[in-house]
């Protein structure tokens, strides 16, 4: 199934997405809570029975494919593209931050870039939707605790970002990382070995790579992550950025208002996102 969040009026929902309609699965009676209901539905098994409400894709404005995820972990320097380009040491263990949902925007939703900032980076990667619950996963049980994979985002700031050596600073100004527009849920995932990520701007291919490229594997990740805290339906995994950063472009490639930002994989679909200013004073020079 892809599943989509998204909103009509004043009603925040969720739904299946078929051709270019989307089925209110909430008119199922399934849980107002997105997390709740990945954690206690087995979406695999729903039928969309004839005469569920439905609206054109075109219709409705989405929201962050889950809107409130309890955790939110990042991984960098997870290609070896983009390790080389930034001149990191390869590492034992996986880079981790954390991003926060209130740093999340949709797909169609803007990207905005701080008014303290002109240094706004693109970031095209997978996500990774947890399905159930568990701590200290193993490597081989950690397929069966994904829900699903979307397409993300992880727009950085990236002067605040190497300020320190943290990561977090850069990585949680608001509707910085956009994810959507849907989740593939993992029985309809092909092998990931068979999927590719670009990220273009303006129509430039800027990043390119498979999703097999990944240093460390997804299930590594998640069974990584795991040992620091309790997974918990609807949490995100996000896996990590292809070289081509505009960080290693040049100034004149961060970012812009106006600019279309597209990440796209090819199982799952393209998440768009047009940059826009901060309003208010002007922008770090």
């Amino acid at each position: 199934m892809k599943l989509a969040s998204y909103k009509t009026g004043i009603r925040c929902t969720y739904g299946a997405v078929i051709g270019d309609e989307i089925f209110d699965l909430r008119s199922l009676g399934l849980p107002e809570d997105l997390n709740v209901a990945i954690g206690t539905v087995d979406f695999s098994a729903l039928d969309i029975p004839q005469g569920l409400p439905s609206h054109r894709i075109s219709d409705v404005e989405f929201l962050p494919a889950i809107p409130a995820p309890r955790h939110i972990w990042a991984m960098g320097l997870n290609y070896e593209s983009h390790r080389l380009e930034v001149g990191a040491p390869i590492s034992q263990y996986p880079t981790l931050f954390t991003r926060y949902a209130s740093s999340l925007t949709s797909h169609n939703g803007p990207i905005v870039r701080p008014r303290v900032s002109a240094d706004l980076d693109y970031e095209g990667e997978l996500a990774v939707v947890i399905g159930r619950r568990g701590r200290y996963i193993s490597k081989e049980a950690a397929s069966d605790h994904i829900f699903g994979y979307s397409c993300f985002n992880d727009a950085s700031v990236r002067d605040w970002q190497l300020r320190t050596s943290q990561f977090a600073a850069g990585k949680n100004f608001p509707s910085t990382g956009a994810f959507g527009p849907v989740v593939v849920t993992r029985d309809e995932m092909p092998a990931l070995s068979g999927c590719s990520i670009e990220t273009r701007v303006n129509g430039l291919s800027v990043q390119h790579a498979r999703l097999d490229e990944l240093i460390f594997p997804v299930e590594e990740i998640v069974a990584y992550v795991s040992n620091l805290c309790e997974l918990l339906p609807g949490d995100v995994i996000i896996t990590g950025t292809p070289g081509g950063v505009a960080l290693k472009r040049g100034p004149s490639s961060y970012l812009k208002d106006g600019d279309l930002v597209e990440v796209e994989i090819s199982c799952i679909g393209v998440l768009s996102n047009r940059v826009r200013d901060e309003t208010g004073a002007s922008l770090a020079a």
